[in-house]
Formats: structure tokens, C-alpha cells, sequence
């Protein structure tokens, strides 16, 4: 893994970009939901964007279509990723940092 200046261990370069994504919890245990949002930056591995949404916790499992489109689009893609980080923001609002854990299936 690299590491930032600000000590902060990464495994590839983020890149600031608006990418429309859909995410909902992967385990029927937590309380279901669909955030329709748009990442603030992307890496190849994760996702960070900033939710009104407050069922987010560290650890918790997640199905990432990214980009999404709807109707669905072949870019599309399904991702089971993990929340990494929630960082609690004024105005009832969360950064969320999601790390892509695998392809859940094919385009």
C-alpha cells in the first residue's frame, strides 16, 4: 500500500469525479435502502460521496452499482463493497468511503 503525506494508506490514486452510483445494504438484517447519489472522488478500489442518508456504519456490506444508469446501461457495473470510513458532516450529512470488494456479477 502507499502511503499520502497526510499518512493516510491507499492502495491507488483517487481521481475527483461526479459518477452516478446506486448502493443499497447487502444484508437483510440492516435496514433497507436505495441511495441514488454521485461519488465526490473514485479510485480503482473504492468510492467516496457525501449522503443524507444515516444508516451508514463502518463495516457495513453493500451492493455499489457504478456508474449507474437507468434504464441499465453495459458500463454499469455491481460491485459488494464495505464501508470504510463515515465522516459526519453539518446539515445531517455523511462522507461515506466505500472500499470495492469484488464484482458481484457480470455486466
Amino acid at each position: 500500500m502507499q502511503r499520502t503525506n497526510t499518512g493516510e494508506r491507499r492502495r491507488s490514486r483517487r481521481i475527483r469525479i461526479g459518477q452516478p452510483v446506486r448502493i443499497r445494504p447487502s444484508d437483510p438484517k440492516d435496514k433497507y435502502f436505495e441511495d441514488n447519489n454521485t461519488t465526490k472522488n473514485v479510485s480503482r478500489d473504492g468510492i467516496y460521496f457525501v449522503t443524507g442518508v444515516s444508516g451508514y456504519y463502518e463495516g457495513m456490506r453493500l451492493f455499489v452499482v457504478v456508474p449507474h444508469h437507468a434504464p441499465r446501461e453495459p458500463q454499469d457495473k455491481e460491485y459488494l463493497g464495505q464501508v470504510v470510513r463515515v465522516d459526519p458532516f453539518p446539515d445531517a450529512q455523511w462522507g461515506v468511503a466505500v472500499q470495492l470488494l469484488s464484482d458481484w456479477r457480470a455486466s
